[in-house]
């Protein structure tokens, strides 16, 4: 893939002249129109030329790049929100138009369009876009689904009414899809100072480690040997990016993007499922925590890892799968007259032992059940969305970690998991360790929130924001127990510090414009309804006010 670059600032890649004859400075201005590079992988190509075209041509290595290069055009209206969205080429660059042309029951008139910088997916499942706002990224409301060979929209927004075009782009998101995601900064997880990542797609650092003396002494100086690792290290590898879990919690202290081959990935993130769940979970990116479950694993113990069936370096094409997968099966179902005699009418042995059912978390999609079993239901594998939760992988969980494990889960609408992570993160507040941890803070107080503990609330949100004064959820949802209060002056204040340093808090944007009318600011009120728009230009009760601000039906107070 290439190296990417977007913004006005300079990168540097200085590869070794001594052998390769590849010393070169790159130094380039970035563009709105990004001109092309060098193959990052081209450095590895001259020893390993065959594991390198190979390679070249996976899900993995394509996973992502500039736009132009991942063009899919797309003509697509979605029924229920009325809105016809178009992916096309113009002046060599790619760009999304979206206009709602049939109006739906409520729905406004809308018509703008997007240029687009980057793809996102290798088109193996699917393909999405990036653009950037203001220094902000975001992804785009559709997606192409490869499986049905179909633009629909974005995961979980199937149903909606409105264009949802505030889809924030985070590291977490970025590092299994391209090569050295950047941090974001910290006013908000979609603001980055430059381009959001260094290099299209997954290249060879990426799993093989930092190359640079390895290149310098001619290969004298070997690569990180990923089979020599532990088989926690080892595994972490894969795990980086393939495994997903019901729940996952950041280790205070951690970035999931500064994970480097050598490291475990159980350091970074722990990583939880429900107990009762069987295989997959019906989830596209489980695989690990199914396989955990198989015979196959269990019997093989530390024997058995990812690559045991799959080669990271190559993709099996449609007419070379079954027997491809068959041999890797026969390494250890070898006994001959079982390699000879068993089902010798249907090679494919995944078609009895590794069920394919739809996923519950991306439309459109199936997920390869990695729970390996005598035979594989036909049947779409039930989903367990509640009840206890269970640690994937070799350390049990903290207090702390499983507290926020479940307010993960009461955010989404679970009030069991709400009960349970009120009283640990209750116990977790009390210990030493808790001084710097802004998220055990911001998190409970949510929880006392919707408990109705508003005075608790307000003290856990206060800690949260002592330690990080950027933490959107703690300062927007006081800003509301300060509404509630009558504190107006506090709760504008509030409100417009998360508005302004982050444009997709589009809750605390509305809640702002109508405190500032209450508060006799007409004109404020305009300005921040104006810029919900510039980014949600969709928004219903955005669009609503302000024609009633701006035409008089609702006056401020004053007027």
């Amino acid at each position: 893939m290439r190296r990417l670059s977007q913004f006005p600032v300079w990168r540097f890649c200085c590869v070794c002249l001594l052998v390769f004859g590849l010393g070169i400075l790159v130094q380039r201005a970035l563009s709105a129109t990004p001109q092309e590079s060098n193959d990052p992988n081209a450095a590895c190509a001259s020893c390993h030329r065959e594991i390198y075209e190979r390679y070249r041509t996976t899900p993995m290595a394509n996973a992502s790049g500039w736009a132009r290069d991942g063009f899919l055009p797309a003509d697509f209206r979605h029924d229920i929100s009325g809105v016809h969205y178009r992916i096309y080429e113009e002046s060599n660059n790619v760009w999304l138009s979206y206009e709602r042309t049939t109006l739906p029951e409520h729905a406004a008139a809308l018509n703008g369009k997007q240029h687009l910088i980057y793809f996102l997916g290798s088109g193996h499942r699917g393909r999405t876009y990036l653009f950037q706002q203001q220094g902000y990224w975001f992804e785009i409301p559709i997606n192409w689904y490869a499986k049905k060979q179909l633009w629909d929209m974005a995961p979980n927004y199937q149903s909606t009414r409105e264009m949802p075009l505030t889809l924030p782009v985070d590291p977490g998101c970025l590092t299994c899809h391209a090569s050295n995601a950047a941090s974001s900064l910290p006013d908000a997880r979609n603001h980055y100072a430059a381009a959001p990542f260094a290099h299209g797609g997954i290249i060879c650092t990426t799993c093989h480690g930092d190359a640079s003396t390895h290149i310098a002494t001619a290969g004298k100086n070997p690569l990180l040997n990923i089979n020599a690792l532990t088989p926690t290290q080892r595994d972490s590898v894969c795990l980086a990016c393939h495994l997903e879990g019901q729940v996952a919690v950041t280790r205070l202290g951690k970035r999931p993007e500064d994970f480097r081959p050598g490291d475990n990935i159980f350091d970074y993130t722990v990583f939880f499922a429900h107990k009762g769940e069987t295989g997959s979970g019906g989830r596209a990116t489980s695989q690990w925590e199914a396989l955990l479950r198989s015979r196959c694993k269990q019997v093989s113990g530390d024997k058995m890892t990812c690559t045991t069936c799959h080669d990271p370096h190559s993709t099996p094409s449609p007419e070379q799968r079954i027997a491809f997968y068959r041999e890797k099966c026969l390494q250890c179902h070898n006994q001959p007259s079982f390699a000879a005699n068993h089902h010798a009418e249907n090679p494919d042995c995944t078609a009895c032992h590794m069920s394919r059912p739809p996923t519950n978390d991306i439309a459109h999609e199936q997920v390869t059940d990695h729970w390996i079993v005598r035979r594989a239901s036909t049947k779409p594998l039930p989903v367990v969305n509640t009840g206890e939760l269970v640690t994937i992988g070799e350390r049990p969980a903290s207090i702390h970690d499983l507290g926020l494990a479940y307010a993960q889960l009461a955010s989404r609408g679970d009030r069991e998991a709400g009960t349970r992570a009120l009283a640990l993160l209750q116990k977790a507040a009390a210990m030493p360790e808790a001084t710097d941890d802004y998220e055990l803070f911001s998190q409970l107080g949510f929880l006392e929130q919707v408990s109705g503990n508003l005075t608790a609330a307000a003290d856990n949100y206060n800690k949260a924001l002592t330690i990080n004064p950027n933490d959107s959820l703690a300062e927007g949802n006081l800003a509301l127990i300060e509404a509630g209060q009558h504190h107006y002056d506090e709760a504008i204040r509030h409100w417009q510090a998360v508005f302004t340093r982050d444009p997709a808090q589009i809750n605390a944007g509305l809640n702002l414009a109508v405190v500032e009318c209450q508060a006799a600011n007409r004109s404020a009120a305009k300005q921040t309804l104006k810029r919900i728009l510039e980014f949600a230009p969709d928004n219903p009760r955005a669009q609503a006010m302000l024609d009633a601000i701006t035409t008089g039906k609702q006056p401020c107070a004053g007027q």
